[in-house]
């Protein structure tokens, strides 16, 4: 995977992801985020840009990030 500094991975294979988008997205599409997993990462990407950059984080540490989002560490509003 190539890195294309704090703007995310690029050369990513795409193709061999299944994404799936945030249940938070609603049938708007305004502000979707899609998460897929490949070779122990999860990989976060923007729905309106699958082709866009796409973060990579190990399994653990994304785990981690989201039981801190839904206990409300931070300030997402």
């Amino acid at each position: 995977m190539n890195q294309k500094g704090a703007q995310g991975t690029t050369g990513f294979p795409h193709s061999r992801v299944t994404w799936r988008t945030s249940s938070y997205s609603g049938n708007g599409g305004g502000q979707c985020v899609q998460v897929g997993q490949c070779g122990g990462l999860s990989l976060v990407r923007d729905s309106k840009d699958p082709e866009g950059p796409v973060l990579a984080f190990k399994a653990d540490s994304w785990k981690a990030a989201l039981e801190q989002i839904k206990r409300g560490d931070f300030d997402l509003g």
